[in-house]
């Protein structure tokens, strides 16, 4: 059973955050393919089941507004290409953008909850009060573009054109549903939640939907710890802090 591993760079980053915490170190230098082959190995139900290749989708830092961040980005990046711990690295683009938004705060659930006038900040209309008046913001924002785009096209052209017979795709990303449906309908696919987070609705299913020995897991602190590429990889050293 020849396999095929999609990464969403950005979310699996995002989710060791969470997990493992922002300061600390030890995590990020993740081992790819020692990560993915663990996941398979797992698997009873995938007997024979070993890596065809792994897409690693991100999109790089830009150097002029985050210059250690790209730096050691750049590091990683090449020490995964050297070592062989992914087989093609897709690149999105970031896109900045000034925005503008109501202005609001997490409620017990971490919805968005708008912002209220109320003391010390109040509004007024000729001395009447505007208790339902909404504070806007504008900001600036910078959004990673492409990444769940280029996890969906790949999955689907080596699905379709029989290149791999079976996917895991690693991503709680929700824009990925059809495709994650699609493919299902064809080979087994395993969905990897790499965040505390619960599995997004729209990414759940049945094992026995499609052509069924689908799967679901979710990632752990421990998973980030126990896959650390070794250090250096040929010239590349694990960054500070990492």
């Amino acid at each position: 059973m020849r396999v095929g591993v999609y990464v969403d760079a950005y979310n699996l980053y995002y989710g060791g955050r969470g997990l493992c915490g922002r300061g600390t170190a030890g995590w990020r230098w993740l081992d790819i393919r020692s990560l993915a082959t663990t996941l398979i190995a797992q698997r009873v139900d995938w007997p024979g089941a070993r890596i065809e290749r792994i897409v690693y989708c991100t999109a790089r830092i830009d150097a002029t507004t985050n210059a250690s961040g790209h730096r050691d980005q750049d590091i990683y990046l090449k020490a995964l290409a050297t070592g062989q711990s992914v087989d093609q690295i897709e690149y999105g683009k970031y896109v900045y953008r000034v925005k503008q938004a109501p202005l609001a705060v997490k409620d017990s659930h971490g919805r968005p909850q708008l912002v209220a006038p109320q003391w010390p900040i109040m509004v007024q209309n000729g001395g009447t009060p505007c208790n339902s008046a909404v504070f806007m913001a504008s900001f600036a924002n910078r959004e990673e573009k492409g990444s769940d785009v280029n996890v969906a096209a790949h999955l689907l052209i080596d699905v379709l054109t029989q290149t791999v017979d079976a996917a895991v795709v690693i991503s709680n990303d929700s824009d990925l549903s059809f495709p994650l449906r699609e493919a299902r309908k064809r080979v087994p696919v395993g969905v990897v939640n790499p965040s505390k987070n619960y599995l997004a609705g729209d990414l759940r299913g049945a094992s026995s939907e499609g052509v069924g020995k689908h799967w679901w897991r979710q990632l752990t602190q421990q998973d980030f710890l126990s896959h650390q590429l070794s250090d250096p990889v040929g010239k590349y050293a694990r960054p500070v802090d990492w």
